[in-house]
């Protein structure tokens, strides 16, 4: 087929002198749109997404990227009075805010009702009771201490959930109808559960607010900051995002209200500003505070420990404008490691820093798994199942829930206890429904359970407890701490991560002895490790500071590949005879991945990738773009495993009669990367008609 010279121009221009075209998917009956989709190659299979679809021919004008200036390209930033962040944790969760006129100070939230014995209580717990008509009753310590106190019958119909925030993690289908399960085996929407929690904490933020300041304090004064594991999927944090919609903190239209931050990337920011008396350090390369080493861990923790609790009154936290002594110490291009032990996840990120702002680059993807604390729990769960029989222990978790929420309570502070010079032993109080629940149930008591099961290292205590070894509690964190350091060992052999100069370890299972022990033992003698002081509220304290200058971060790396559905010229040998697809003469490639950035890649905030199309028939009135997203980097073709479609933008070409239309239309396409939402546009360039969308990993 003889090419017109302008089609030669543009064929010279595509990459590999091909022509590419979007393929879509109109509404069927769009006029001025052919539906018939030319004959096919005999060989192909009805699987392909441009077989079926209107001709929504585009071939570019540009195919190369103009990647914008990122700061060139920030808008008007709106103004707030205050920064809000909300640590919302799978096992604990808080708030702390700071005026933007003050940004040195940094306010964590006022003390809570309730608390436990041993356990600090500046976080309250991620508990929530719905009545029994699915209303919001109570959140945290209330929530827990109410449901507690009814009676066991009663207790059956209300609502009651606890470390829900880990199903976001690992739910590989979410979408906004993806379910809980209450203490009491009733199903309730995910979304509906994290919005009453986020509204409890705007609703608690705003009185606080409006106490101290003495006047009534408007949501629209307030930036949002919400914090997600790094390691989190796109569309868990998507999902949290919609969850603060609907809780009211903001709105698609005001989506700049809402700022959504990695945890590990907030303790970072925190950390840049820690002085020497506000840290750990455990390595074996230095002596600190008069401690070596072997001290350090034990003694230096103790000393932290007594100094967090004697600020505890004290709620406000100086930040100083200043850059921490032991960040001083880092030079250009030095790289630290952030490891996020929380609850649920344990998140690894590398960071790099570049001067002289001392801006934050993210050096290596987000690492990590669910190796949080909770598999302490787990394994205590496990020890029981072992004690007194798998039947047993599910029976009792359904008929006496509050009792079962309990026991964990009881664990959790003994838990705490935990070190690895502990030479005493660690009881734990079992409820008296327990060991009355398991007499009717079995026949015999607890005690003749504990006899007979051959687990020799928990014996039972006169005082109706049951008595642990230290090394039956350090049994228990060994799963959990050895898949940590199994990681990071992992980690340090990648050629990226081999030269780091520091590990800071933090959230709230940093504070647990024995985990510091075996990241010491493991990675002292390769970088050093540093602990903050108040270790559960550095993310907290770090986000309020991402929301007063998110600027900070300013390069991240994107954890998914993205583009876009084109039709290539087809090229025999080269591309698959399945995907061929003859139309009006001209043989085409059809659902080739056009990529307009790869996973791993470096994408500073805010940078745009702009590409410039055109219709391919001057009759067209409608073009469509799909925007697919994969984890892996080598995609070919939209048919792929592991693609999915993340978005559509449909725009709508009518309206330039009057005007001058150029016979080659130009539309842009650009793709924002860089935060944690992604958003793409369409320009007609002739009309200045413009469609925007969200990546959206929801509802696809």
């Amino acid at each position: 087929m003889a090419l017109t010279a302008e089609e030669r121009d543009l064929d010279g221009e595509t990459q590999g002198g091909e022509t590419k075209r979007l393929c879509g998917s109109p509404d069927k009956g769009q006029q001025g749109l052919d539906q018939g989709c030319g004959e096919m190659a005999p060989t192909s299979a009805c699987s392909s997404p441009a077989r079926s679809l209107g001709d929504t021919g585009i071939t570019p004008l540009s195919p190369s990227h103009t990647v914008n200036d990122a700061d060139a390209n920030v808008s008007e930033q709106q103004t707030f009075l205050v920064v809000v962040a909300v640590d919302f944790g799978t096992t604990s969760s808080g708030y702390a805010y700071s005026f933007t006129k003050e940004p040195e100070c940094i306010h964590v939230m006022r003390r809570w009702e309730g608390g436990d014995p041993g356990v600090s209580n500046q976080k309250t717990p991620t508990t929530i009771l719905l009545t029994p008509e699915r209303k919001f009753h109570s959140f945290g310590y209330a929530a827990r201490d109410f449901y507690h106190d009814l009676d066991p019958s009663e207790a059956k119909q209300w609502l009651y959930l606890e470390k829900f925030k880990m199903k976001l993690h690992t739910t590989g289908d979410l979408t906004m109808d993806t379910d809980l399960t209450a203490a009491n085996g009733k199903k309730i929407k995910a979304l509906e559960i994290f919005a009453y929690a986020l509204q409890y904490f705007k609703e608690q933020a705003l009185k606080e607010l409006s106490d101290q300041t003495g006047s009534e304090f408007e949501n629209s004064d307030v930036r949002w900051v919400i914090t997600v594991p790094a390691i989190w999927k796109q569309p868990a944090k998507q999902f949290m995002r919609q969850a603060a919609y609907q809780a009211g903190l903001a709105s698609p239209e005001n989506s700049e209200q809402l700022f959504i931050a990695l945890e590990p990337e907030a303790a970072s920011i925190y950390c840049r500003k820690l002085r020497l008396h506000q840290m750990i350090e455990l390595s074996s390369k230095a002596t600190v505070n008069g401690y070596s080493s072997s001290d350090t861990v034990g003694a230096g923790f103790a000393q932290a420990k007594e100094h967090v609790r004697r600020n505890r009154q004290s709620r406000t936290f100086l930040v100083e404008n200043v850059i921490g002594e032991i960040w001083s110490e880092l030079e250009e291009g030095d790289k630290y490691v952030v490891v996020d032990s929380g609850g649920g996840t344990v998140d690894v990120t590398v960071h790099q820093i570049r001067l002289p702002e001392g801006h934050l680059k993210e050096l290596y993807k987000a690492t990590g798994g669910p190796y949080g604390s909770l598999g302490v729990d787990y394994e205590f769960e496990k020890l029981l199942c072992k004690i007194f029989g798998e039947d047993f222990i599910e029976q009792f978790k359904i008929k006496r829930p509050a009792a079962w929420v309990d026991l964990m309570i009881a664990f959790e502070s003994r838990k705490r206890a935990a070190a690895p010079d502990r030479t005493n032993p660690l009881n734990i109080t079992l409820p008296f429904s327990f060991i009355d629940y398991y007499k009717k149930f079995r026949g015999h008591s607890v005690e003749h359970a504990l006899r007979k099961s051959n687990v020799d290292f928990v014996k039972w205590s006169s005082q109706g407890m049951l008595r642990m070894s230290p090394d039956a509690m350090n049994a228990l964190f060994k799963p959990t701490i050895d898949s940590i350091i199994e990681h990071l060992r992992d980690l340090f052999q990648k050629p990226e991560v081999s030269t780091v100069k520091f590990l800071f370890l933090v959230g709230g299972f940093a504070e647990a002895p024995l985990l510091q022990q075996a990241v010491q033992a493991a990675f002292g003698d390769k970088c050093r490790i540093i602990i903050p002081q108040d270790v559960g509220l550095t993310i907290l304290k770090g986000a309020v500071l991402f929301g007063l200058d998110p600027a900070v971060i300013k390069v991240r790396r994107s954890p998914l590949t993205y583009g876009v559905g084109v039709l290539n010229r087809y090229v025999e040998g080269k591309h698959p005879p399945e995907k061929l697809l003859v139309k009006d003469g001209t043989r085409w490639c059809t659902d080739v991945f056009d990529k307009f950035i790869s996973a791993d890649q470096s994408v500073a905030l805010g940078e745009l990738v702009k590409r410039s199309y055109t219709p391919a028939k001057p009759s067209q009135l409608v073009i469509v773009i799909n925007i697919y997203s994969s984890e892996l980097d080598s995609v070919s073709f939209i048919t792929d495993p592991g693609v999915k479609k993340c978005g559509t933008l449909r725009l709508d070409l009518t309206g330039a009669s009057g005007t001058a239309v150029p016979t080659r239309r130009e539309i842009q396409t650009l793709m924002q990367f860089g935060d944690t939402e992604i958003k793409a546009t369409a320009i007609d360039v002739a009309t200045s008609k413009s469609v925007k969308v969200g990546i959206d990993f929801l509802n696809y």
